[in-house]
Formats: structure tokens, C-alpha cells, sequence
């Protein structure tokens, strides 16, 4: 199959149908997507989905790059180097992701916790969300949450202390800075980590939306961890994605006066999540930032983990000074886009770290 076509295709699906859907996801698994886009313009889903059906006669592909470029965004499909694979873990995968910011997605995501939890947070739950994103932060790993307000801002503000990269997985278009009031936090997002949204730029949130969001936030971490959530909180909604994946699903405990924590409650009370307190609780159960091979459980350093390409242009780091994006696409012959993209990973690995406008080898990447 070919990959620019597999691109078009998967960039009119999200013009034409939401995402989420376990039917067009098994549809394209069975017979790839320009094949599911053929059908479609044919009519052969006209039963099923006359609103796509329609739809699909609308979308220019053209006109769906050129608001994607306008947006300062960037689009990746399975088979792309930015691609995360854990999102194929999903029943309904993404059909695609719109991106922007700096950060690799791929690379961010290898070592990162979800941090989930109540808008209407209490101060005791948005001060435990970012002490735990900032240890976390500091131990290496990165956060991800929705940037809704109370506990994920929290969370992302306590990984953007610690100089962790952390991802927002938005219910919007990536271009859509909601909630408003966050305008500020979805700049620092952007400059060291990345927004994410399988919707198209320009596409406002329903209350749909955040729901189906909830599933990548759960498939792109090692875990999810719920600091304050109600009855019937969305969080609680993260936390069963992440169950159906057989990821690890911890909670923090409240007082049980406190209606913020009932949904926390009841998960622990129906062993559905660990009961965690600290940061070394929350290690215990996400393993550590290592990989681990599946054939003789020997751990693989994540220099080993690097592709022949990130490794290279680690190779081109000086030993001492640092070294600007513009002369590191000099030396490998990269464009500078692939080069901010290679960069983040490298950075949340651990190799280099930000220096003024340059970028710095850490003691990590000067003994590789």
C-alpha cells in the first residue's frame, strides 16, 4: 500500500467521520483505507453512514493540508516515525492525529504517565497532582493529561516545572485553545511538549469529543494515575480505557467526606485501581523507564531504543558547546522540522537538554 495514499485517505476519514468509531477502524484493518475510501465514494456505505457517505464528496484534500499547515500543525498516520505504535493497542484506534508543538509524540510518550482527575479540584488535589508530575518529571518521565482545568492543569504545569515534556490530548482541533483561560498553559505546552487531537484544526469540543479523547490518553501512557475524581467524572472513564488495555490504574485516596474523591473511592474499593500515596507508590506499579525484551527479559538501554537516524544526529552533538538547529541540519542533511521532531526525543530520553537557543548533550548523552 502506498503511503501517501494511506495519508490522503486517513486525512478525508477525519473530515467525514468522527473518531472512535469500531466500525471504521475494523473496516480499514480488513481492507485499508484508500480501498475504505473507494467504497465510500461508490456509496457502499451508504446504509450504514449516509452522513460520511456525503461528507467524503466534500473533503479536498488540498484544502484539508493547506488548514492543516495553516494551523502550524502536522499530521502522522500508522507506519510514521512519529507514530506511537501503543495507540494500535486501541479497538478503535486514531485514524490519524493532528500535532503541534515541539515535541516528538513518539518519543514523549515511550516514558510517560496519564494524570487525570476533576475540574472542580479541591486545593488538596491540584497541589498532590503537581508535586507528582514534578517528582515524575524529575525522575525522567513525562506527563499527559487533557488540559481541561483543575487536575490536568495542574499536572501539566507541575511536568513544565520539573523540564519534563509533557502532552495535551485535546477534544478540539489543536488550533482551539480551550478552555480559554488556559491560553498561557497551552503556549508553554506547545514550546516543550506537543498538543494532540485526532480531530481537524478549526473543529470546536462536544461533550462526545472529550469522552472518545479519553481512550489516547489512557493507550499513549504507561499507566494512568486518577488524583480526584466524582461519580461520575470522565477521568473515571480514562482509568477503564486504561484497564481494557492492561495498563496500570492507580488512585489517591481523599477524605471520604469529599464528593472529588468518591470516584477514586470506588475504584480502589473495586480493586479496579492501587491505592497510591506517594511517588515511589506510583513506580512500583509503572515499572521502570527501561524497556524490557520480550524474549530473555534482558533491559535495553534507551540508547538502544533510538532509530539509526536520532542516534546519528546524536553523533553529531559536540562534546561541550551547544549546538543550534539550524547547523545540525547542516551537518545530517535533515530538514529542520525532522530535526525539532528527532530533538524532542532525544531530549525526553534524557541525551541533551535545551541551552539558550541551542541544544546541550546532558552527562547521559556525553557517555554514549
Amino acid at each position: 500500500m502506498n503511503h501517501d495514499e494511506d495519508r490522503r485517505a486517513r486525512l478525508q476519514f477525519m473530515f467525514a467521520f468522527e473518531g472512535g468509531s469500531a466500525f471504521w477502524s475494523r473496516e480499514i484493518a480488513l481492507r485499508t483505507a484508500p480501498e475504505v475510501l473507494a467504497r465510500l465514494q461508490s456509496g457502499n456505505y451508504l446504509p450504514q453512514s449516509p452522513s460520511a457517505t456525503r461528507k467524503i464528496h466534500q473533503a479536498n484534500v488540498d484544502d484539508l493540508e493547506r488548514l492543516i499547515a495553516d494551523a502550524n500543525a502536522r499530521l502522522i498516520i500508522p507506519g510514521d516515525a512519529e507514530w506511537p505504535t501503543q495507540l494500535n493497542d486501541l479497538e478503535a484506534p486514531p485514524i490519524a492525529l493532528c500535532l503541534r508543538g515541539a515535541a516528538d509524540l513518539r518519543g514523549l510518550a515511550l516514558s510517560s504517565i496519564a494524570i487525570v482527575g476533576a475540574r472542580a479540584a479541591s486545593n488538596y488535589g491540584s497541589r498532590l497532582a503537581a508535586e507528582l508530575a514534578l517528582q515524575l518529571g524529575e525522575r525522567g518521565w513525562n506527563v499527559i493529561s487533557g488540559a481541561a482545568y483543575g487536575i490536568d492543569a495542574a499536572a501539566h504545569r507541575g511536568a513544565l516545572a520539573s523540564r519534563a515534556q509533557t502532552a495535551a490530548v485535546l477534544a478540539s482541533g489543536v488550533d482551539q485553545r480551550y478552555p480559554s483561560g488556559h491560553e498561557r498553559l497551552f503556549e508553554a505546552i506547545e514550546a516543550n511538549g506537543v498538543l494532540v487531537s485526532e480531530v481537524l484544526p478549526g473543529v470546536t469540543p462536544t461533550r462526545g469529543r472529550f469522552l472518545v479523547r479519553n481512550r489516547v490518553i489512557a493507550a499513549l501512557t504507561r499507566g494512568t494515575l486518577v488524583v480526584e475524581a466524582a461519580l461520575r467524572s470522565g477521568s473515571l472513564r480514562t482509568a477503564g480505557d486504561a484497564l481494557l488495555l492492561n495498563r496500570p490504574v492507580m488512585a489517591i485516596p481523599g477524605p471520604v467526606s469529599s464528593p472529588t474523591s468518591a470516584g477514586c473511592h470506588r475504584l480502589i474499593m473495586e480493586h479496579k485501581a492501587e491505592l497510591v500515596t506517594d511517588l515511589e507508590d506510583v513506580l512500583l506499579h509503572i515499572g521502570p523507564l527501561e524497556i524490557q525484551n520480550p524474549k530473555d527479559g534482558t533491559l535495553f538501554s534507551a540508547r538502544d531504543c533510538l532509530s539509526e537516524q536520532e542516534g546519528s544526529l546524536l553523533d553529531h552533538f559536540p562534546s561541550r558547546a551547544a549546538i543550534s538547529v539550524e547547523k545540525l541540519a547542516h551537518l545530517s542533511d535533515l530538514p529542520p522540522n525532522r530535526i525539532l521532531a528527532l530533538l524532542g526525543l532525544l531530549a525526553t530520553t534524557g541525551f541533551i537538554e535545551r541551552e539558550g537557543a541551542g541544544w546541550l548533550l546532558t552527562k547521559k548523552g556525553k557517555a554514549a
